[in-house]
């Protein structure tokens, strides 16, 4: 489910900040118990970070699959100003198996059904404990029926190996958003 996987990005030249007045914590505050879920609305309410194309991708049934990008309202604004992700930022990866098909401009690839939700929300303060939480991040993975309940049980073994080469940019692959550069 969340092997580590090859991946290439599409370069996306164009990402439009969404206008909001909703304070970042406003967005998805974790349960009184640190417990994470996928944002209501996000795909509206939320601003578009970014896209990557994955071939071979486990979450995706091993075709190529998409991930869209989401960040909480102010999210952008916020890093563009500090260079950091927010206290209470969250982040919302969706994951799409792949349709690819050949059209007059070529085989193309769109997404499909949805394959799952990674869910990180940022906790600079270190004010969540358990599992879920750690290196001020709290981690999560939804398969598609259930945004709730998530089926992570510890954010070292299941979410922390995909991030560990971008340790230095807080565990996040910012590069890759072209959005979040001044």
């Amino acid at each position: 489910m969340m092997k580590r996987h090859t991946a290439f990005l599409f370069a996306l030249a164009a990402g439009v900040a969404v206008a909001s007045t909703v304070a970042i914590s406003d967005t998805m505050t974790p349960g009184k118990d640190g417990e994470i879920s996928v944002p209501e609305n996000f795909r509206t309410t939320y601003e578009f970070l970014g896209a990557w194309a994955v071939a071979g991708d486990a979450d995706t049934g091993g075709g190529i699959g998409q991930h869209i990008v989401y960040a909480s309202p102010g999210t952008i604004e916020a890093y563009r100003k500090t260079g950091k992700f927010p206290d209470g930022a969250v982040l919302v990866k969706e994951l799409f198996n792949g349709k690819t098909e050949d059209l007059t401009t070529g085989s193309a690839t769109s997404a499909a059904d949805v394959a799952g939700y990674f869910v990180m929300v940022k906790d600079a303060e270190g004010k969540h404990k358990g599992p879920l939480w750690g290196d001020g991040w709290g981690w999560a993975f939804f398969k598609p029926g259930d945004t709730k309940k998530t089926v992570s049980t510890d954010y070292k073994a299941d979410c922390l190996g995909c991030h560990e080469p971008v340790r230095n940019s807080d565990l996040i692959y910012s590069y890759a958003y072209p959005v979040l550069k001044k």
